[in-house]
């Protein structure tokens, strides 16, 4: 379905709104200077009323009438006297504007004497850093003068800086990171802990303006976003930071949100993400917020290391390929990931030789999902299988080009486990959690920009893409729904983004087997992979073999049987297709009593060898099995025994 353009008034009226405010405020403003003494006048006239109506109000009964004669007495004089009410009226509007004046007291012009000795402290602080003895005039001295070098300050109701401008020597060298780092420590450790600091140097200037950060909001639910195929929310950052807002819901409120969007697609240049936190940072969060947003437009499939089911409301939804926990699948998993990476590759190629766009399977997005891959490292290993991330390698080179998105979540004390592949095509990078600075240069690339804190909202991090800035980031809450301790407002906001549950493979074959049996075929026919469906003996035949019992049935062998269990939802691995060479099926023999009894002891000894082999082989023959040759069923075998 097409998507319509979002109305001209939506996407250009917000310039014009806010343009519209300053016009609406300055003539306010405007209005308000030349009608000042008119303003207060009323106000004061306002005043007066109600004073003279609360003092008729306290008089009582029996000196209302004295009162009233009194009052007309001293307006009859008013009037008689020369000039009387002339008088009358100025000496009413000089009361009136006595009464209507502001008597709002006046903001004290300086800091007081606690954020002057504040400031002082500061300047002392910063004067081993920002002087040399070779200096002749220097800005900063023991004993100094505070005021020449912080031109601009502001504090907030506690009494600390919020906003303080810095002046500081030329020769300083400001382009060093080792020397703004000093500084900036510096600054965040004297103007108050636990709060998030943005420093802009300004080395033309030789100013620095340290403001201090308002938290972002954690209120923010899973929910649909406005964005086009191919775009993910990551989180939301500060509005200074990014020119994008999104609408977003918050109850009953609506407002604009500055977000992160990270872009993925052929034009992409950073195609893959890393997110690196600790125990109980977000990363899970993260990934389920990207999986919900993946299942829009793509298939998904799911690699968690840490067997702990964070991902379980995924298993057997529509667009979810597999959630795999074990080694075994996670294995397959992967193989079959790099192998539909190359298939997509080499299909794109000859369709491009061929002067024909790529195939519409191909352009579809395909999400691989891991959460520590590194824990299945040391048990591959114990157990002599290949490291899982080694089949990582095709996905991230080229991934890009065949609309492979491979996104791995880590955790920051197994960073060494990673291989060189996907540190080295993961350039979108996000950390989550607390975190030291040579922790955050590290992952990121860049130091950020502001002060990390030790104490931090689960999903509160930094976001970098490739080579753009540090970004703040605050990852919408996504928890686990099946998890006891999360909200009901928040399992409900992420159960209304699951798709629905898709029908599992051993449910369609158990409704082909209950077929009636008027369908079925007849006795004697062949079976549904023979001569006929295939044009000549070399010719081979494909067959999907989902991974769901340890018994892996032939491609020609009849439905499964109903009474056989199949997997539960969401534990197989994607589907595996085989190759078989068909063979051409001989004619039915002649019927005769002496061949009856044969036939029939045959078909027993062939069910029975059919059936040793399903207990026998095991899982992980589903990706080495050999070609066979095609058999006959088992059902036909039987049906042909007893019509005979």
């Amino acid at each position: 379905m097409a998507r319509r353009p979002l109305p001209r008034i939506l996407s250009t009226g917000s310039a014009q709104i806010a343009r519209s405010r300053e016009l609406a405020r300055t003539a306010a403003d405007s209005a308000t200077d030349v009608l000042h003494p008119l303003i207060t006048m009323t106000r004061g006239l306002r005043r007066l009323a109600s004073a003279g109506r609360r003092r008729w109000a306290e008089t009582p009964r029996d000196r209302r009438g004295p009162l009233l004669f009194l009052a007309a007495s001293a307006i009859l004089v008013v009037v008689l006297v020369p000039y009387g009410p002339l008088l009358a009226v100025v000496t009413l509007m000089a009361a009136a504007a006595w009464q209507g004046r502001d008597r709002t007291p006046p903001a004290p012009e300086g800091p007081d004497e606690s954020q002057i000795q504040r400031l002082q402290v500061l300047y002392e602080a910063l004067v081993p850093y920002f002087s040399t003895a070779e200096d002749p005039s220097p800005l900063y001295a023991h004993g100094g003068d505070w005021e020449t070098v912080f031109p601009t300050m502001e504090f907030d109701d506690s009494g600390r800086v919020a906003h303080l401008v810095i002046r500081y020597p030329a020769y300083f060298p400001d382009g060093e990171a080792a020397s703004r780092a000093r500084i900036e420590q510096l600054l965040a450790a004297k103007s108050g802990r636990g709060r998030e600091y943005l420093f802009d140097w300004d080395e033309e200037g030789n100013e620095l303006t340290v403001s201090v950060l308002a938290p972002l909001p954690t209120d923010i639910a899973a929910q649909r976003f406005v964005t086009a195929p191919g775009e993910t929310v990551l989180g939301f950052t500060d509005p200074c930071r990014v020119r994008r807002t999104l609408p977003l819901d918050f109850g009953a409120d609506r407002r604009d949100v500055p977000p992160v969007v990270w872009r993925t697609g052929i034009r992409s240049t950073e195609p893959h993400l890393l997110a690196v936190g600790q125990p109980g940072s977000g990363t899970s969060t993260l990934l389920r917020s990207i999986a919900l947003q993946a299942l829009q437009y793509g298939d998904v499939l799911i690699v968690e290391g840490g067997g702990t089911g964070e991902y379980a409301c995924l298993a057997g939804r529509e667009g979810v390929l597999a959630v795999e926990i074990a080694l075994d699948g996670a294995l397959a998993a992967l193989e079959w990931a790099a192998g539909e990476t190359e298939r997509r590759l080499i299909a794109a190629n000859q369709a491009r030789q061929a002067g024909e766009p790529a195939p519409e399977d191909t352009k579809r997005p395909l999400w691989i999902l891991l959460d520590r891959p590194t824990a299945f490292t040391h048990l591959a290993q114990s157990e002599g299988h290949k490291d899982p991330q080694a089949f990582l390698q095709v996905p991230l080179r080229h991934g890009r080009a065949a609309a492979v998105t491979v996104v791995v979540a880590e955790q920051f004390d197994a960073l060494d486990s990673l291989s060189d592949a996907v540190c080295q095509h993961t350039r979108a990078r996000v950390t989550l959690g607390p975190a030291s600075a040579e922790q955050l240069t590290a992952v990121l690339g860049a130091p950020p920009h502001t002060t990390p804190v030790d104490d931090v909202p689960a999903g509160r991090g930094y976001a970098r893409l490739g080579s753009a800035p540090v970004h703040r980031l605050q990852v919408p809450a996504t928890p686990d729904p099946y998890d006891d301790a999360t909200s009901d407002a928040h399992r409900q906001a992420v159960l209304d983004l699951l798709p629905p549950r898709s029908t599992p493979a051993d449910a369609q074959s158990a409704a082909d087997a209950e077929r009636p049996a008027e369908t079925a075929a007849p006795a004697g026919t062949t079976s549904p992979i023979d001569v006929e469906s295939a044009p000549d003996a070399d010719t081979a035949a494909c067959a999907e073999i989902p991974d769901d019992t340890a018994g892996i049935p032939d491609a020609t062998e009849a439905p499964a049987d109903p009474s056989t269990p199949g997997a539960p939802v969401g534990t197989g691995i994607p589907k595996i297709v085989l190759t078989k060479a068909a063979s051409t099926a001989p004619p039915p023999p002649v019927a005769t009593p002496e061949s009856t009894s044969a036939q029939t002891a045959t078909a027993q000894t062939a069910t029975a060898q059919t059936a040793a082999a399903r207990t026998t082989v095991p899982d992980t023959a589903l990706l080495e099995r050999p070609v066979l040759e095609a058999a006959v069923p088992e059902g036909a075998v039987a049906e042909a025994a007893v019509a005979e």
